[in-house]
Formats: structure tokens, C-alpha cells, sequence
């Protein structure tokens, strides 16, 4: 299991498929709770079958990241988002394919259009680069506040509180809310590479009008609507994967 330590200051695990393929490769960042494997081991294999190489790093704080534990300042986005530059600097990776899901998917967009020289292509799943006002109930969850929404299998791997770890990624969720909204959006416009959004149609946390006016900033790109909730590569994981294989055929 290989680990780097990167500029920005943490040591990140990470795993890798394919990694004989020539080309620029495929960064896979997960969501939130999830590490390198446990949320998109099987996305991650199917992208490497397509012939990528493909490296998915576990997000600091999270697994067996550090440092630990796992927090969430005002903007964190922005940090995990430097993190993800730092692991592709410390592997000798000038420009890459990124695809991220939930705060992963917020992550690559951040990427996108923060670092976008460094970017051939972004895809992202349950993430629209904004969080606007009907978005704050669905942030606040009781079940995260209270810690409940978390597992004992998630405690463990990632060694966290449950109710520190809920009550801090509400806290900035709504920090980002209340200071207008913007994750990525201002950031859109500046996004060069082939963009694709996918949400699912039942995803209550990510609205599709967000994704559209995400688009609209950016000025390309296009989104996929699928019938089920946010973990589409779970819920429609046939059609999610034609969509991201043909993504990723067209933009090599």
C-alpha cells in the first residue's frame, strides 16, 4: 500500500490500477467518508479495463491519511483540492483526468478551475460547485449533528468521533452557505478542459438547477440526469459507467 508525503503537508495514501498504461492518467477522488477503495474500487477497476491508468488517492485525514483527525476548516475544499496538486506533484503527474464523487466531485471541480493548465478533463458525480439556500436543510441533518449518520465501521476506519466529525462538516457546509454559496462556481468560467456534471434526479442535496447554472458559468460542458439519489455509480452503475466511459473515450 504506497503513501506519499506532499508539499502541502500530509501524507496520503493512495492506489493505483493499471499503472503500466501509457498516458496521462486517471485521478479518482472519493467522497466523503470513503478512502482510495471503499467508495469506487469497482469504478476505478472499470475505468483501468477501458485502458487508463488510474490512481485514487484516500483524501487527508481519512484511512489511513494523515494527519488525523480527519477536520473540516472554512473552505476545506480549496485544501483537499491543494492536496490533490501537491500528490500529482510528488508523482512526477503534469496533467491529469479528473473524476471525483460527492465532496470528491467538489474537490475536481475546484481543480478544474483553480489549477486549470494541470486539468485534461473533469467528471463529477453529486457535486455542483454550490451551495445555495434550499440546499441548507438537507446540510443540516439531525442524523450527521448527532453523529448517528455515521457507522461503527466508519468510526474505525478513519478513527474519528462521530459527533466531532458530523457537527464539523455541517458546520462548514453551512459556513459555505452563509457566505454565499460559492464552492467552485466563480472559479466555472475559468474551467478549459471537457466538463461533465451527473446527478441523480432524486439527489436532494444537489439540485440540477445548480449544476445548470454551474454550466451556464462555465460556458461548455454538459450534464447527465439519472432516476435515482446521489450514489449513482451504486444506484444505475450500467448507465453511469457507458456515460463515463464514453466521457472519457471522447476527451483522450
Amino acid at each position: 500500500m504506497p503513501f506519499v508525503d506532499i508539499a502541502t503537508g500530509a501524507r496520503l495514501h493512495y492506489e493505483e490500477w493499471n499503472s503500466a498504461a501509457s498516458g496521462a492518467p486517471v485521478i479518482v477522488v472519493h467522497g466523503m467518508l470513503g478512502t482510495a477503495t471503499v467508495d469506487l474500487a469497482e469504478t476505478n477497476a472499470y475505468i483501468a479495463s477501458l485502458g487508463w491508468r488510474v490512481i485514487a488517492p484516500t483524501l487527508r485525514g481519512y484511512g489511513e491519511s494523515t494527519p488525523k483527525p480527519r477536520d473540516f476548516p472554512p473552505r476545506f475544499y480549496d485544501r483537499d483540492a491543494a492536496d490533490v496538486m501537491a500528490f500529482c506533484d510528488a508523482l512526477g503527474i503534469e496533467q491529469a483526468h479528473m473524476v471525483g464523487y460527492s465532496d470528491g466531485g467538489e474537490v475536481v471541480l475546484v481543480c478544474a478551475g483553480e489549477y486549470p493548465k494541470r486539468c485534461l478533463s473533469v467528471a463529477a458525480w453529486g457535486a455542483v460547485g454550490y451551495f445555495g439556500e434550499q440546499m441548507r436543510p438537507v446540510a443540516q441533518n439531525p442524523r450527521m449533528i448527532s453523529g448517528e449518520a455515521i457507522t461503527p465501521q466508519e468510526v474505525a476506519l478513519h478513527g474519528i468521533d462521530p459527533v466531532q466529525f458530523g457537527r464539523s462538516w455541517v458546520r462548514a457546509v453551512v459556513q459555505y452557505i452563509d457566505s454565499g454559496g460559492d464552492v467552485s462556481l466563480s472559479r466555472a468560467s475559468q474551467i478549459t478542459c471537457p466538463l461533465l456534471l451527473m446527478l441523480g434526479h432524486e439527489d436532494r442535496l444537489n439540485p440540477a438547477a445548480f449544476a445548470r447554472q454551474f454550466l451556464a458559468r462555465a460556458g461548455h460542458g454538459e450534464l447527465v440526469m439519472f432516476n435515482c439519489g446521489h450514489a449513482i455509480h451504486t444506484e444505475q452503475p450500467e448507465a453511469f459507467r457507458q456515460t463515463l466511459a464514453n466521457f472519457l473515450k471522447r476527451t483522450s
